[in-house]
C-alpha cells in the first residue's frame, strides 16, 4: 500500500523558516522522482519544487528559487523542502508527490502559514 506522509508544516512570520519532510513507502522510493507542489487559498496547485531519483537534478518554481530548497535521503525513503526568507504568498496546502514529470501518488498535504 503506497503511503505518502507530510509533517512539518505550521505557522510562522514573515522572514522566518520552515523544513517540510515527506516520508513515502509501498514503492521503491528511490526510482522515482519527488516533488513538492502547493496550493494557496483561491489559487490553483503549482510546482514548488522536484528532484531526481538520485537527487543529482532539482528544479523549482519562479517564485521560490533562491529560498526553498529540495533534497532528499533514499535510506530513509524521505524528501525534504528547507524553506527560508518565507512570505505571506507562501501560506498554501504543500503537497509531496512521487514523480518528476508526472505525479502519480500524493499525500494529503500540510498547511503553512506566513502571518505576522
Amino acid at each position: 500500500q503506497v503511503q505518502i506522509v507530510e509533517s512539518g508544516g505550521g505557522w510562522v512570520q514573515p522572514g522566518g523558516s520552515l523544513r517540510l519532510s515527506c516520508k513515502a513507502s509501498g514503492f521503491f522510493f528511490s526510482s522515482y522522482g519527488m516533488s513538492w507542489h502547493r496550493q494557496g487559498p483561491g489559487k490553483e496547485r503549482e510546482l514548488v519544487a522536484r528532484i531526481s531519483s538520485t537527487g543529482g537534478t532539482t528544479t523549482y518554481g519562479d517564485s521560490v528559487k533562491g529560498r526553498f530548497t529540495i533534497s532528499r535521503d533514499n535510506d530513509k525513503n524521505t524528501v525534504y523542502l528547507q524553506m527560508n526568507s518565507l512570505k505571506s504568498g507562501d501560506t498554501a496546502v504543500y503537497y509531496c508527490s512521487a514523480g518528476f514529470s508526472v505525479s502519480v501518488y500524493w499525500g494529503q498535504g500540510t498547511q503553512v502559514t506566513v502571518s505576522s
